[in-house]
């Protein structure tokens, strides 16, 4: 066996109404409940909220988390935390108000400056007390060390470090029930990309990594249409929620790639959702990586396509892209990028803008040059 090292993320509660006993995982003090205003307005963090409120613990709400979001907001939750004497942070939402939470829960605990901690393993510091709660099936961003931010410019940049990892994760598919069809696909989409690419991650892939991304792509392959359609269909929400962590355990160890630095770019320019930008480029990263990851590509190929057992590696590769391809058209998503008003000419702004992604660009199966990202997003127009 070669060496690698993997890392297990937050220990894990899952289960209807499982949000409610948030106060069993956090220690006495003020708690930092960041969230979005949509998911307040629709009274979705009412329950855990009273719970908490419950048990003696004063509540400090900060639900200005917007769809990739800003530094200003982040710092903004910091201050909120910090000036109101924080001693826990509570990220409740989907993957922007769990990224929020994370970075607030290390910078008040650290003391540290951001500008100094963005990268791979450089934040090393303390961070307070941290529970995250996911009410999307997508990101995954409860089970990593990740946080991206969108700076000046609308460059995207991350801290990924060990820190960052959530004491507990919290699923609760009741939360999910009734999910506007459109989050849904996104969200689910973003997850499958999360499993391919951390299947074929050049860098760190691994035998533990591998077995959480393949079962995350059997259990959201196939019930990802299911809860489009069905959306108060219990078993595919859990379903959905269980594959979109296990995708997020596989690549917080063997880091995404392509799919995910084309797609940062569409994201900070044109402010799309981020599952949206992950699908309008999926197609066309994967066929870039055909040949390269052909291989690791037809071992996950009977997981969505399972009647291509008998056929060989290439056929499996292409069957695979274009099932995939298909669930992102069946789930509702458009899949060109003048269906969002994109012009062609973009193409090499988008792909300046991607190369700077190096971090992601890296765990590539094979090299994406600047040519190559102008031609993907040529394609993909």
């Amino acid at each position: 066996m070669r060496s690698f090292t993997f890392h297990p993320g937050p220990r894990l509660i899952a289960g209807a109404g499982k949000s409610d006993a948030l106060a069993d995982l956090l220690p006495e003090g003020p708690v930092l409940f960041v969230t979005d205003e949509q998911l307040v307005r629709l009274g979705i963090p009412d329950a855990a909220r009273d719970a908490l409120q419950e048990s003696g613990r004063e509540i400090i709400l900060f639900d200005a988390v917007e769809a990739d979001p800003s530094r200003t907001t982040l710092e903004a939750a910091t201050e909120a935390g910090r000036s109101a004497g924080a001693r826990s942070v509570v990220g409740f939402g989907g993957g922007s108000p769990m990224d929020v939470a994370k970075l607030a829960a290390y910078l008040i605990g650290s003391d540290e400056d951001l500008d100094t901690i963005w990268g791979v393993d450089i934040a090393k510091g303390q961070r307070l007390p941290l529970v995250l709660v996911p009410t999307t099936a997508g990101t995954g961003s409860e089970a990593t060390p990740i946080s991206v931010i969108t700076c000046e410019g609308g460059v995207k940049l991350a801290v990924n470090a060990r820190p960052l990892t959530a004491d507990w994760a919290v699923l609760d598919p009741q939360l999910t029930i009734g999910l506007p069809r459109e989050v849904t696909a996104a969200t689910g989409i973003d997850a499958i990309v999360h499993a391919v690419e951390a299947y074929t991650s050049a860098r760190l892939k691994n035998p533990v990594s591998d077995a959480l991304a393949r079962e995350a792509l059997r259990l959201l392959s196939s019930n990802l249409l299911t809860a489009c359609m069905e959306p108060k269909n219990v078993a595919a929400r859990e379903s959905m929620l269980l594959g979109a962590h296990l995708a997020g355990l596989a690549f917080s160890n063997a880091p995404v790639a392509g799919v995910h630095a084309l797609a940062y770019p569409l994201g900070g320019l044109h402010h799309l959702p981020h599952g949206v930008t992950n699908a309008l480029m999926l197609r066309h990263v994967l066929q870039h990586n055909a040949e390269a990851a052909r291989d690791h590509y037809a071992e996950l190929a009977p997981i969505v396509v399972p009647e291509c057992e008998a056929e060989g590696s290439q056929a499996r590769v292409a069957l695979l892209i274009e099932r995939l391809d298909q669930l992102v058209s069946q789930s509702g998503i458009a899949t060109r990028l003048r269906d969002y008003g994109i012009d062609i000419a973009e193409a090499p702004t988008l792909a300046r803008e991607a190369m700077k992604q190096t971090r992601l660009l890296v765990n590539n199966p094979c090299e994406i040059t600047e040519a190559d990202a102008r031609r993907l997003y040529e394609a993909a127009w």
